[in-house]
């Protein structure tokens, strides 16, 4: 399964971290969209190379790492059937894959550590999808699918 991964410069490190953790020990085939450093860059340009590779099944699942996890999740839903959610907790990570298949993942980098951050992709990653909670993810698609021109 191949899973997309991105940051901006305050997620930098954390990604670095969780790259190899996910190739090496998660076995999964990861993709690196970015940033290459911790010299500052927009968010936004990251955060929608993640949305789009899963939008347009490039890739299974996206993880966007950047300060604080929230304003990647933003841009994030703003693309076409994205689900992203904000995951700096076990309980958060279980929840969207459980109860709303989120598809995208996002992280703050300078508000969890590495231990935990793992943790987190461990749980998510591993995490079914529920469809008794279909009704509810439909209802967020037909929401979305109102406002498409």
């Amino acid at each position: 399964m191949k899973i997309v991964i991105a940051s901006d410069h305050g997620g930098y490190e954390l990604k670095e971290i969780l790259k190899k953790y996910i190739s090496d020990e998660l076995k999964y085939e990861i993709v690196d969209l970015g940033t290459n450093s911790n010299v500052a860059v927009d968010y936004p340009d990251f955060a929608f190379l993640v949305a789009n590779s899963v939008s347009s099944n490039q890739a299974k699942y996206g993880i966007m790492i950047d300060g604080i996890g929230v304003a990647s999740s933003i841009v994030c839903n703003k693309v076409p059937n994205i689900r992203s959610a904000v995951c700096n907790d076990l309980f958060s990570a279980k929840s969207s894959r459980e109860h709303n298949n989120a598809n995208v993942i996002t992280m703050g980098g300078r508000v969890i550590g590495s231990g935990l951050a793992k943790e987190i992709i461990k749980v998510w990653l591993s995490t079914e999808f529920d469809p008794r909670h279909q009704t509810r993810v439909d209802k967020i698609k037909n929401i979305e699918s109102s406002f498409r021109k």
